[in-house]
């Protein structure tokens, strides 16, 4: 039974859960539209934050404003005219006075637009631009009119589209929101921390990222205001306390302690010597999988620093053990090369490797049944991995290449394959200490920090559009030194919608452009043999350019290939980025 004191502690928490129909102005229609956005109570509506904000503080001048300028303005309506505008009729306002006036115009404009007659005062708020006619215009800004007094004389927020729901019906809701529940609002934060830290209250902290009073508009521009820090703190605060749950754990679970006993033997059936970074790495991993909890490492490298060869020595180690890996890999053609390197490495060890990818369904039922009974040691595949009808035997280490390709969900069925399995995942994606310590922090992380003798550093350059005659100089050198080059476009045919670069397009440009060489063409809608072939040809050196898609961002293994053009770099990802490098530098 709870007391009074009891339930009077409860009651503001309740408050603020109070459903969004409570507010003053949200019927059912708007109520229905918030729910669209995933607002359902009026806390939701609290953190539903704005993303710009307005500077209505000053009455600007029109002889101050420049094209291009945000501006709230004042004056006299002088004229009120329909103008023609090629194939439609906009409604017209010259606004100011004697000596300076600026034209306000709709289009498509509202019975209540004509309200308005000539003489009267009227207030504006909207973007503003230079006209032919030497006058600054704006098309369609936001009226202020009487009774509207809090849409000025303050900074404004400008919150995300909620359809059907204007800016200012959302303001007035969140203003009633703030005064009657922000109170309400308990902060989870010790004051011990908030002082330490010196972050806001989180009641203010929220009224004022909604309403500034005192924070600087360049600040909440930027979102370095005191008030978008302390929730800004409060995001990273929570995720770490949730990785540091997950992490607690995972090292109560019993896990499989990997005899190590040996494991220098496994050394000497490598062809070649480890760097010195990979024998680290090879030893925090051996550490951890020699533990009674199960080991949850990153594996952080870039492409070609040696990365396969560590896992394998993780997956040797497993089967040394008694125990089968399973191995899974982004792509189809990545799970291929992952196979042929430990097919080419475990040749003198008498291990058992098999493939498993979707597109192999004749001889899938036979890897099946091998995983099952345990004849097979080490698994490599796709997605295909972690189908139901995928059983181990005794799965006792999981790796997974290209980690952030795959989602939570997949990742957890395939370590649902063995009873607490160990865990390596990797990736090319080069992540920054304290960010990776931020968002993997329940991984522990291991780098690769150098290449192998003989690779190459890879120097990338930023040309510019009208940089394009010196890339084609660039290009023709390295092929007339006897290279090959990629050259890598965003889309594959035209878009109506973009203003990018397509593969198709270009190839037939650059076969114009270099009519003396072999210009070929791949991408993911090339049946799979076709690909094949054209790859092959490429690495018989039969192709000088292959122009291409991303399909060619992982598994490529050409060592005459030394440049790659990007297009529209901007277009593709840190980690497709650094994929895509990794395809050039391997002579």
């Amino acid at each position: 039974m709870c007391s009074d004191t009891d339930s009077n502690k409860e009651s503001p928490y309740k408050e603020i859960l109070s459903p969004i129909s409570s507010l003053k102005g949200v019927g059912k229609v708007i109520t229905r539209k918030f729910w669209k956005r995933g607002v359902y109570t009026v806390y939701d509506l609290l953190y539903v934050l704005p993303r710009s904000y307005q500077d209505r503080r000053e009455f600007i001048p029109i002889h101050e404003i420049k094209s291009g300028d945000t501006a709230l303005i004042k004056g006299k309506i002088m004229e009120i005219r329909r103008v023609r505008l090629r194939y439609r009729t906009v409604l017209e306002m010259l606004i100011g006075n004697e000596h300076e006036i600026i034209s306000a115009r709709w289009m498509g404009a509202s019975p209540y637009l004509y309200r308005f007659k000539k003489e009267d005062n009227i207030i504006l708020f909207g973007r503003f631009r230079a006209s032919p006619k030497k006058m600054l215009e704006t098309y369609h800004p936001e009226i202020i009119e009487d009774g509207d007094e809090y849409e000025i004389g303050r900074l404004l927020p400008v919150y995300p589209e909620i359809e059907g729901i204007s800016q200012r019906r959302i303001r007035r809701i969140m203003m009633d929101a703030i005064n009657r529940f922000i109170q309400n609002l308990e902060d989870p934060l010790p004051t011990k921390i908030r002082e330490a830290r010196r972050l806001s209250e989180l009641g203010a902290a929220i009224k004022e990222v909604h309403f500034p009073s005192e924070s600087r508009l360049e600040d909440l521009r930027i979102r370095r205001s005191p008030a978008q820090r302390r929730l800004i703190f409060d995001e990273f605060f929570m995720l770490q306390l949730t990785l540091a749950i997950k992490r607690s754990k995972t090292s109560r679970k019993k896990g499989i302690a990997f005899g190590v006993q040996g494991i220098q033997e496994l050394y000497r059936f490598l062809p070649f010597k480890l760097t010195g970074s990979q024998a680290n790495v090879i030893h925090e991993i051996i550490t951890d999988m020699s533990r009674p909890f199960p080991m949850n490492r990153l594996l952080q490298g870039d492409v070609g620093c040696g990365k396969t060869v560590v896992a394998l020595m993780a997956a040797w180690l497993a089967v040394w053990n008694g125990y089968q890996v399973a191995f899974m890999a982004p792509t189809q053609l990545l799970a291929e090369q992952h196979y042929l390197s430990t097919l080419e490495l475990t040749r003198k060890m008498n291990l058992k490797v098999a493939l498993l990818t979707s597109g192999m369904s004749s001889f899938a039922d036979g890897v099946r049944d091998g995983v099952k009974k345990g004849d097979i040691d080490i698994l490599i595949g796709t997605h295909a991995l972690i189908q139901e009808s995928v059983k181990f035997h005794r799965l006792g280490l999981a790796i997974i290449d290209e980690q952030h390709r795959f989602g939570v969900a997949q990742r957890a069925i395939l370590k649902q394959k063995g009873i607490s399995p160990d865990v390596l995942t990797m990736t090319a994606t080069p992540i920054p200490r304290t960010l990776g310590l931020t968002l993997y922090g329940d991984l522990d992380i291991s780098v690769i920090e150098e290449l192998p003798p003989g690779r190459k550093p890879i120097q990338t350059k930023l040309f510019h559009e009208r940089d394009r005659g010196k890339v084609y100089k660039i290009l023709r050198e390295e092929i007339e030194k006897g290279r090959q080059a990629y050259m890598v476009y965003p889309l594959i045919e035209e878009s109506e919608k973009m203003d990018l670069k397509d593969a198709t397009q270009m190839a037939e440009k650059i076969r114009g452009i270099f009519p003396d060489l072999h210009i070929a063409l791949i991408h993911g809608k090339i049946p799979l043999d076709q690909r094949e072939g054209i790859m092959e040809e490429f690495k018989e050196g039969a192709i000088d350019i292959l122009v291409s898609t991303t399909v060619i961002e992982v598994g490529i293994n050409i060592i005459n290939a030394t440049l790659m053009v990007i297009e529209n770099a901007e277009r593709f990802g840190l980690s497709q980025i650094h994929q895509l490098r990794g395809r050039v530098g391997r002579s």
